[in-house]
């Protein structure tokens, strides 16, 4: 019976990435169920490549939120809760935009010349395929936008909610070239809104914006679960 980690030889260009996206297929692809361990000599023989660049792909996935790596146990394929998505991103969804509605006014010029960089840098990394810095660049963009609302105790808890969302963002960006897409499209709408002063739709924009992402990952991890 073939392993499903089973696949040809690998060049030897880009040995670690080649790696993690022979890996990262197979785990959207359900084909390797959560809390399934993932070791390095079994992987390295059925790639055909050496035990280092298997080691770096790991790191990568889980830098990802796709792989957990648990001390004396080596890497797993990461367990992940419905529940805990629903009640983050639903969090988001309502404390986010009532911070832009108070943060837009207040914006400055130097404000959005940050945001423009860190979006082209979002989107060259988005372009280039390198997930580890998707979720961090995400995170920029909305604290960015949200950083004008002086309401410190509101903006802690959502500072919380984006740092345990992170790897549920990197899992939503790593599923299709379209969420990609759409995620790069709808920050640029975003900060276009903001601004030209059109607070109230940049705010339903933004809740809009977190409820695809929760419904997304939603549904990708039941259908992961059927298969």
């Amino acid at each position: 019976m073939n392993s499903p980690l089973q696949a040809p030889g690998l060049s030897v260009t880009t040995v670690a990435e080649q790696a993690a996206d022979a890996i990262r297929r197979r785990i959207i692809a359900g084909e390797l169920p959560e809390g399934f361990q993932l070791r390095q000599d079994a992987l390295a023989a059925e790639l055909g490549i050496s035990r280092i660049p298997v080691r770096e792909a790991l790191v990568q996935l889980e830098g990802e939120g796709l792989v957990r790596i648990v001390p004396h146990k080596g890497a797993v394929v990461s367990e992940m809760s419905i529940e805990e998505i629903n009640e983050l991103f639903m969090l988001r969804g309502l404390l986010e935009p009532l911070l832009l509605k108070k943060s837009v006014p207040k914006l400055t010029a130097a404000d959005f010349a940050q945001l423009d960089a860190t979006l082209a840098e979002y989107q060259q990394a988005l372009h280039a395929q390198h997930p580890a810095r998707w979720g961090e660049l995400n995170t920029q963009v909305h604290h960015l936008l949200l950083s004008r609302a002086d309401q410190p105790r509101t903006s802690a808890i959502v500072a919380t909610l984006l740092q345990q969302t992170d790897r549920y963002t990197r899992l939503q960006l790593s599923l299709s070239a379209a969420s990609c897409v759409r995620a790069e499209q709808e920050h640029e709408e975003l900060v276009r809104l903001c601004r030209s002063g059109e607070v109230r739709a940049a705010a339903s924009l933004l809740k809009r914006h977190i409820e695809h992402a929760r419904t997304e990952l939603e549904q990708f991890i039941r259908s992961r679960r059927r298969a």
